[in-house]
């Protein structure tokens, strides 16, 4: 039997920050890594494989390579079973591996709903983490017309954006009232709802899906409302659910909504077994409830922290919650969101105030490459702490986001915007009289001493 001090399961975000991290914390320590697949997706590039990247090859995460930079061992196979007693994990090979540490990165699997009929019909698709499946799903859409995307987040949204780029008729189906509707406020939402009309995407919200029709094909849809429309393949998009089963399996507490339980150094309730990203717990920065939240930042915020704490508090950091911070782009606008959205506040009953403020991310505004930017702030209402924010801008977009996210997590205030020190440049930022960011919270510095 083999036996190694770390064993990590699962080659994604999660399990391979969390090997390289361990490894710089504990060197004299031995680490093993094992991935189900030999080639692993970037998660967040899925979207693009359907165009702009032209196929998956160019999305690969090169765990191989980081791995033995690190003098990490990284071995493929499936683990099967987990006996927390005798600290060993078998595998589908027949390899068993004995661990003085164990991390459990295995993921999450998209969601193919078994009410839904016709789900099953050839045409059919979810989007997983599955270089194989996705090679496959891409060829068989290379020879479909109309394609049906049914779920507006994030990358329902991103998908249906590639898939028109490659020349498909595509209509995005949402159930709820509005695209991203969990990400955005409406206002900024109905922005992104044009932005993609303008592009040649049909969507339709407000109905959900309930019936794909065919005999082995499928032919068409039916939404709610008796609405059919003629399809030649459905992309279901419509969330995931944690890899919780083979912890699930060990006795590893796992809870009501299928996640492994964790605290704030990614432990597991039993002893030296730790769980990050997908199948881990999330709690929300702000509410402190228990939340879905699955991205590739968050699960390699959580596999530091698991990392630098494996065989003692080492650092005494744990990880708070988590934010929710996403961004992506259509053409050359940017978009992102973290925090909770004031929708979200009225719904947990936190009073709220907000403020939003649109200009130019270049100044003089002519500058070539000048972008309208939008930024919508959002803060408690008596103590003006920052909890949420919105950007629609340029492409970068994403860092004035994560700007956002590092406000929030710090427990900024919007005073303490006002006095933030920044760099600005013509041809790189808006201008510092008029910064969308530091406007917003003026906007709603201002309304509190109205009070």
């Amino acid at each position: 039997m083999k036996n190694t001090d770390v064993l990590i399961i699962g080659g994604s975000a999660g399990g391979m920050v969390t090997a390289v991290t361990a490894k710089a914390h504990w060197p004299g320590k031995s680490f093993t890594l094992v991935k189900k697949q030999k080639d692993v997706m970037v998660p967040c590039g899925i979207p693009y494989i359907f165009g702009t990247l032209e196929n998956s090859e160019k999305n690969l995460m090169p765990v191989d390579m980081v791995m033995q930079n690190n003098g990490i061992e990284s071995l493929v196979d499936e683990a099967v079973s987990i006996d927390v007693k005798s600290k060993q994990v078998s595998f589908k090979s027949g390899e068993v591996i004995g661990y003085h540490k164990l991390v459990i990165a295995t993921g999450s699997t998209p969601v193919k709903p078994k009410w839904l009929k016709g789900v099953n019909l050839n045409g059919v698709f979810v989007i997983p983490k599955d270089k194989y499946y996705l090679d496959g799903m891409k060829k068989q859409l290379n020879n479909a017309r109309r394609v049906a995307v049914v779920g507006a987040g994030f990358i329902g949204v991103e998908l249906s954006d590639e898939l028109r780029k490659s020349g498909l008729e595509v209509v995005l189906i949402e159930k709820l009232p509005h695209i991203l509707n969990l990400a955005f406020d409406v206002e900024l939402s109905d922005k992104i709802h044009e932005m993609l009309q303008t592009r040649g995407i049909q969507i339709i919200t407000g109905k959900g899906l309930l019936e794909v029709v065919g005999n082995e094909n499928v032919e068409k849809i039916i939404l709610e409302d008796g609405t059919e429309m003629p399809m030649d393949a459905i992309v279901l998009s419509m969330g995931y659910r944690p890899n919780s089963s083979l912890a699930q399996q060990a006795g590893i507490h796992v809870d009501e909504d299928g996640f492994i339980s964790v605290d704030e150094y990614m432990r597991t309730h039993e002893k030296d077994v730790f769980a990050v990203g997908d199948c881990a717990q999330k709690r929300d920065f702000v509410t402190r409830k228990r939340v879905p939240t699955m991205l590739a930042s968050t699960a390699s915020a959580e596999a530091r922290i698991a990392g630098m704490n494996l065989f003692n508090l080492h650092v005494v950091k744990t990880f708070s919650g988590t934010i929710a911070i996403y961004s992506t782009a259509i053409g050359d606008t940017g978009f992102g969101t973290a925090g909770v959205t004031e929708q979200r506040a009225r719904e947990e009953e936190l009073e709220t105030m907000s403020a939003v403020f649109e200009g130019i991310d270049r100044h003089p505004g002519n500058l070539p490459g000048s972008h309208k930017q939008i930024v919508k702030l959002i803060s408690a209402k008596h103590s003006g702490v920052i909890i949420g924010g919105e950007v629609i801008g340029g492409l970068e977009a994403g860092e004035l986001t994560n700007v956002i996210g590092l406000a929030i997590q710090n427990r900024m205030t919007v005073n303490m915007l006002l006095g933030m020190q920044i760099g600005t440049h013509p041809c790189l930022t808006a201008s510092p009289a008029a910064y969308p960011l530091i406007k917003a919270a003026e906007k709603i510095a201002i309304d509190m001493l109205k009070g």
